[in-house]
C-alpha cells in the first residue's frame, strides 16, 4: 500500500517553493502518494499594525527569513526576490484548485513559484493569473464561475483540514498523522517513509 503524504504549501512562501522539488523526488523514491494542498499563511495576523515597533520587528523577521531562504536557494540555482508587498494568495490558490480538477494543479504550482519569486507574476492580478492557467494548459472557461462559486468554500475546507491536522506554517509534510514543518525536514520525512 502506498504511503500518503500531504504537503501543505502557500504559493507566497519561499520555503514552500524550496520544498516542492524534493517532495517530488520523495514521491518517486518511495512511490508515495503526494498530495499538494493549499494553506494560506496569515503573515501579518500576528503583528499589531498599529504598533510601529511591532511592524518594524515583523519586517526585520521577514527580511531575515528571505536571507535565510536564499542560503538554501542559491546552491540550487533558484532565484528568490522578496516581493515588494505582502500579496493576498487567495486568487492564485483558487487557480491552483481549479487547475487541479483537470490534472494541471502541479503545472500551475511549477510555473507560479519561479515567476512570483522573480517578480514576474502578480498573484492579485486576475489577467496574470488567467495567463498562468493558460500557460499551464488549463481551459479557463469555467474559472470565473469556480472562483465566485464553489471555489472559496473548497479553499476554506482545505484551510480547516490543515488546522485539524495541526498545520500552523508551511511547508508542512504530514505522514501517518505526523507533522514535519520546514523544507529542511525532508530527511525526517524520508526516514518516516522508509520505516
Amino acid at each position: 500500500m502506498r504511503k500518503k503524504v500531504d504537503l501543505w504549501l502557500d504559493l507566497r512562501s519561499p520555503y514552500s517553493f524550496l520544498a516542492k522539488d524534493p517532495a517530488y523526488e520523495l514521491e518517486r523514491e518511495f512511490e508515495a502518494e503526494l498530495q499538494l494542498r493549499p494553506f494560506g499563511l496569515d503573515i501579518m495576523g500576528t503583528v499589531d499594525l498599529n504598533d510601529p515597533e511591532a511592524v518594524a520587528r515583523g519586517m526585520r523577521r521577514i527580511k531575515y527569513l528571505y536571507a535565510d531562504a536564499r542560503r538554501f536557494a542559491n546552491p540550487r540555482g533558484i532565484t528568490l526576490l522578496g516581493p515588494k508587498k505582502i500579496f493576498d494568495q487567495t486568487l492564485v490558490h483558487l487557480a491552483w484548485l481549479y487547475a487541479d480538477k483537470s490534472g494541471h494543479g502541479r503545472s500551475v504550482i511549477d510555473l507560479a513559484y519561479p515567476r512570483f519569486f522573480k517578480r514576474k507574476l502578480d498573484y492579485e492580478d486576475r489577467a496574470a493569473v488567467m495567463g498562468l492557467l493558460t500557460d499551464a494548459g488549463v481551459d479557463t472557461a469555467g474559472f470565473d464561475a469556480f472562483a465566485e462559486g464553489e471555489g472559496p468554500a473548497e479553499l476554506k475546507r482545505h484551510q480547516q483540514e490543515a488546522e485539524q491536522q495541526g498545520v500552523f506554517a508551511v511547508p508542512t509534510f504530514v505522514v501517518d498523522g505526523e507533522l514535519f514543518w520546514g523544507q529542511d525536514r525532508i530527511d525526517f520525512v524520508r526516514a518516516k517513509l522508509g520505516a
